[in-house]
């Protein structure tokens, strides 16, 4: 498969021992330097793989609406007008965004989904993510995955960190963690504490690499489909 990358930071920066192990093929590298030639290019790939920023976003949809390229986007902190600019894309193009592309972590955030409703009766949740240094925000996308995963109606209160005193646990709350240190990929973990019992999962990742090849995995499986927006349960749980 022929591929664009936009993007060449920690994730971006993988993209050639990535499709060296996946056999495909990197037609153009677009980063904030050059990324205003889109403009000017035709359809040269199978698909467009973004891990970039909110910045590129203009460039990047009139890129693959004008060319009918598919867009899987792993760029996360956009505004809900931006998120609105990226869905629009999927009129003329099918598109998977997604704050994880970790296989692990759509089989971690499906296993959630599964155990949650059994355990929160009679069980305290607690989140912890651990992240490289330089991460500018906590919680991460991810953590937010996770968290919607458990409790998708929102009915549990979240607490982000503990200070003080006083602070006696409510049965209706889940505490979330945010570690940040060295070069850290990602480490979550999701604790159940019952009554002389804990339960819990951890997901690894010893390098961000994963991430892209979950991405150019998930391209594959996005080649050929209808226009509109998938997600990773769409193609990995059908």
């Amino acid at each position: 498969m022929r591929l664009i990358f936009v993007g060449q930071g920690r994730v971006g920066k993988c993209a050639p021992s990535a499709v060296e192990e996946t056999g495909d093929e990197i037609v153009a590298v677009y980063t904030r330097k050059n990324i205003d030639q889109l403009k000017h290019t035709g359809k040269i790939a199978d698909a467009v793989i973004d891990f970039s920023s909110p910045s590129s976003l203009p460039c990047l949809t009139e890129y693959v609406c004008r060319t009918k390229t598919p867009l899987v986007s792993g760029t996360t902190q956009y505004t809900p007008e931006e998120q609105a600019l990226l869905f629009s894309a999927a009129e003329h193009v099918p598109m998977l965004w997604s704050a994880n592309f970790s296989i692990g972590i759509a089989v971690f955030r499906k296993a959630l989904q599964t155990v949650s409703d059994s355990l929160k009766p009679n069980f305290d949740i607690e989140l912890t993510e651990s992240l490289y240094r330089q991460k500018t925000y906590a919680p991460s996308d991810t953590m937010q995955l996770l968290l919607d995963a458990i409790d998708p109606d929102v009915q549990y209160a979240r607490v982000y960190g503990r200070e003080g005193t006083g602070l006696h646990r409510p049965k209706k709350e889940i505490g979330v963690h945010s570690l940040r240190g060295g070069n850290t990929a990602s480490i979550y973990t999701t604790h159940f504490f019952g009554t002389d019992e804990e339960f819990e999962m951890t997901h690894r990742a010893a390098s961000p690499r994963i991430f892209l090849l979950g991405a150019i995995h998930m391209a594959h499986r996005l080649a050929g489909l209808a226009n509109g927006i998938y997600t990773m349960d769409d193609l990995l749980f059908p």
